[in-house]
């Protein structure tokens, strides 16, 4: 498969990007990028669960939309678009009350004025959450 990106990705750069943003206080971490899915990894821990313990259904939401809205914006040239989310959905499959997921996106459709990401969550071979991601592709306003 051919590289989808605008330019190479770096994952310290990537990373950078959710410094100080709900990204880094959730403990998501880019882990991978291919040439056509980014991975990241997020903790099941006090951040992430809800008050019965497991992991958070809102949390498997935060992990797919930061995935697929940070692919979105490595496709584009970021100096003419930039992607935002217009809509998403997720399907809980499995629960799961420790450890660490890692979810993966994949581009459904990279279209000129919108981009459907979809992403699995899993847990070692578990799937633990299936979600996908429309993005509007706007033009950078100078």
């Amino acid at each position: 498969m051919a590289e989808i990106w605008f330019k190479p990705i770096d994952l310290k750069e990537l990373n950078a990007r959710g410094r100080g943003t709900m990204v880094e206080h959730i403990g998501i971490v880019i882990t991978q990028v291919g040439p056509d899915w980014i991975k990241g990894t997020m903790p099941v821990d006090s951040r992430t669960v809800q008050p019965r313990g497991i992991l958070h259904g809102g949390a498997n939401v935060v992990l797919a939309e930061s995935l697929a809205s940070l692919a979105g914006n490595y496709v584009v040239d970021p100096a003419q678009f930039y992607c935002v989310g217009l809509e998403i959905n997720a399907n809980h499959i499995k629960s799961t009350t420790q450890g660490i997921v890692e979810g993966t996106t994949r581009p459904l459709h990279l279209g000129r004025s919108t981009q459907v990401w979809q992403t699995e969550i899993v847990q070692g071979t578990k799937l633990i959450s299936v979600s996908r991601m429309t993005l509007s592709v706007l033009p950078v306003k100078t």
